[in-house]
């Protein structure tokens, strides 16, 4: 076997090019890079043609190569990667009988003009790319020999004029790898390159030719599609090993001590009334990170929120190194306070990471700043979705005018059949990015304005055209986004309204819902005081004060009397003095909250018996000593009553509680959040004991009348 030596062009270290050697180490090709450290001036490929810098430094090296039955093969590196390795990529060239062999092309560059000279092929592809060849020193050398150009001139129509010329084809014996069994250029093939997994390895299938290329090269504008191979070829995943470059890399936090961290700038962006806006703070503040490594960029457009960003600041915000709010009366736009969080990064000398968050996004993982820095990408996001959509923060694939299109593992990504870091085109919501990325790729300060593009895309664009590497991890559960379209704002706690958006095994059930309710039949933690007569926590500390203070900042409470407008009939036999659910808009919630988180106990207490959960009648109740103590013993008018204790006896008031006259039988310690649940006609006959101090709340509901 003859000896091979891979040289390609490299004037600067890209993500790109780190990735096309680390597949050249895999097979471990020789690899002799040129042009490190000079400055590149052969033109921008995607608009024009150029190149001709790197027939220049080929040209130079081959004088210093004195081994002339060596192969040389002479490739690009930014957009290529290696899918097998030097042995096949030698006996494939050896097998085409010629001295230089040059990929091809379907579609002719840059001089259409030159289509007729082209030599006809009997199957395959009849034009040549210049971003690989294969061939031996003294017939490489003898091609290059009469370079004469500028690093701006194009290469490729330096070489198709060689290729073209039938004495200059037959004296350096030059032909084009047609069916692509060597090289794949992307560039007019999409439809034919698809990934085949073998065993622990992938390799790209050419389906019309039916070959497998030993090198995939994403020419002109297919760097993206190379981005998704890349995310598989040569063993970036494969289904027996899953990731193999996840845990590269690394910059592992363990070793150091917390005054070492390095710096995060988190940049907070507020840009629409958002539910859970407090839980959102919660849980930054139990983000597993040195604070004191933390400063914080809040931006608020939303005086709606002003309360929970300045709430959260008087309480946390001296913790962190330091705060910087823009709120909403300096009427800022949205892209320009992320250019301005960015820029604080940028122009603080110890910032060592920007990371972005929108006040949707709910980070359920503590962790996730730590493995985010961890993996020491140059732009990383956490993976969040829609529960039970397919909604996530990245996009698979770019459709030809740059909006969203579904790459063929977006899926399988997004439901976590396939776990890894992928490199995709499209990261938004959430992600952190590299400060020194900041200060030397990313420097133009207007990164997410366009006239046509939405910021992140404005953004993500930016740092495409930059040859920056997006990526986004699911090799952890990080958490979800909020559903905000349907937020009103118009109640004092708007969050309790959140029951239909951003329901169940979720944020409005973690907020709400007592946090013992989920092992109630589990732990056995229903208890019985009466007979027939089930006691049980349902509502959280939160749930029981949102729903007092929604009612007493709406404060038309009855005024206790037998006449009622408010009810079918216009008389109330045993009246108290109550706001109904209806009045403050909160009927079909209280309904939905009673099918999802009664219904349940009351089909497993009361076997055989099925609700619908319907209610005429659902309403806080307040006593007091000086306006309604007690309640005369009555029936309820209903198949089985709900009464929820919304505050804590001996703390809040004295007294209170409820006795069932059949069996002389009294609740009298209600505790908050608690529901008392006992059939309402017949054999319940009851009275409301008196409250003889403070104030007492109970939310009632008298269901299937």
């Amino acid at each position: 076997m003859a000896n091979l030596v891979v040289v390609t062009v490299a004037t600067k270290e890209t993500d790109g090019f780190r990735r096309f050697l680390r597949s050249a180490k895999h097979f471990n090709y020789t690899v002799k890079v040129l042009g490190r450290g000079e400055k590149w001036r052969g033109g921008n490929y995607m608009s024009a043609p150029g190149g001709g810098q790197k027939v220049r430094l080929l040209k130079t090296a081959l004088e210093e190569i004195k081994n002339e039955d060596e192969v040389i093969l002479f490739i690009d590196s930014y957009d290529v990667v290696f899918a097998s390795g030097p042995k096949e990529l030698l006996k494939k060239f050896q097998q085409s009988r010629h001295k230089v062999v040059f990929s091809s092309e379907t579609l002719i560059w840059p001089d259409r003009h030159l289509e007729d000279k082209h030599p006809h092929v009997r199957e395959g592809n009849r034009f040549l790319g210049s971003g690989g060849f294969i061939g031996y020193v003294p017939k490489v050398r003898e091609m290059v020999s009469g370079w004469t150009g500028e690093d701006g001139d194009s290469d490729q129509l330096f070489f198709t004029k060689i290729y073209i010329d039938p004495e200059k084809r037959k004296s350096i014996n030059i032909t084009l790898d047609s069916k692509c069994r060597l090289f794949q250029n992307l560039h007019g093939a999409l439809d034919e390159v698809v990934l085949k997994f073998e065993d622990s390895r992938v390799r790209a299938r050419n389906v019309l030719y039916d070959t497998l290329p030993v090198i995939v090269h994403g020419n002109g504008p297919t760097k993206l599609q190379m981005n998704y191979l890349g995310n598989y070829i040569p063993n970036t995943w494969t289904f027996e090993t899953g990731c193999t470059v996840c845990h590269e890399d690394l910059r592992p936090l363990t070793t150091l001590k917390e005054s070492e961290y390095p710096l995060v700038v988190i940049g907070i962006f507020i840009q629409q009334p958002t539910p859970f806006v407090t839980v959102f703070f919660e849980r930054l503040l139990k983000l597993q990170y040195p604070k004191n490594r933390l400063k914080l960029f809040i931006y608020n457009q939303e005086v709606h929120h002003e309360r929970q960003v300045s709430a959260f600041l008087q309480d946390h915000g001296s913790l962190y190194q330091d705060v910087k709010l823009i709120g909403p009366e300096e009427e800022m736009d949205g892209p320009a306070s992320r250019n301005l969080g960015f820029d604080m990064c940028r122009k603080d000398k110890d910032c060592d990471y920007f990371f972005s968050v929108d006040i949707e996004v709910v980070l359920k993982n503590e962790n996730t700043l730590k493995i985010l820095v961890e993996q020491n990408l140059p732009v990383v996001a956490p993976m969040i979705t829609r529960p039970g959509r397919l909604w996530s923060n990245f996009w698979g694939a770019l459709s030809a005018d740059g909006y969203y299109a579904r790459s063929e593992d977006y899926v399988d990504i997004v439901q976590g059949h396939r776990e890894g870091v992928w490199n995709v085109p499209y990261v938004s919501n959430v992600y952190l990015v590299k400060a020194s990325l900041l200060r030397s790729e990313l420097t133009e300060y207007e990164l997410f304005n366009s006239n046509i593009l939405d910021p992140d895309m404005a953004y993500c664009h930016n740092i495409r055209s930059k040859e920056i590497f997006m990526y986004v991890t699911n090799m952890h559960s990080f958490g979800r986004i909020l559903s905000t379209e349907n937020y009103q704002t118009n109640h004092l706690h708007n969050d309790l309204w959140q029951i239909f958006e951003n329901p169940l095994v979720s944020d409005w059930e973690e907020r709400y819902i007592h946090e013992n309710y989920t092992h109630i039949m589990k732990d056995k933690l229903i208890e019985t005081p009466c007979p027939d007569v089930y006691w049980f926590p349902v509502f959280s500390e939160v749930a029981c004060n949102h729903l007092v203070e929604e009612m007493e900042n709406y404060g038309k409470w009855s005024g206790g009397g037998n006449m009622d407008k408010r009810i079918q009939g216009g008389y109330e036999n045993v009246p108290t003095i109550d706001i109904h659910m209806n009045q403050v808009n909160y009927d079909k919630e209280w309904r939905k909250f009673l099918l999802e988180y009664i219904a349940p106990i009351t089909e497993k207490m009361f076997p055989g018996y099925y609700t619908t959960a319907q209610f005429d009648l659902a309403f806080v109740v307040r006593y007091k000593p000086d306006e309604q103590p007690s309640l005369r013993p009555h029936h309820d008018a209903s198949t089985f009553t709900i009464n929820i204790a919304l505050n804590h006896v001996g703390v809040d008031f004295q007294g209170g509680g409820c006795r069932f006259l059949r069996y002389n039988c009294s609740v009298k310690a209600p505790r908050k959040g608690w529901a008392l649940m006992h059939p309402g006609r017949l054999t319940h006959y009851h009275e409301g004991l008196p409250t003889t101090a403070g104030v007492r709340y109970i939310a009632v509901s008298f269901v299937d009348p």
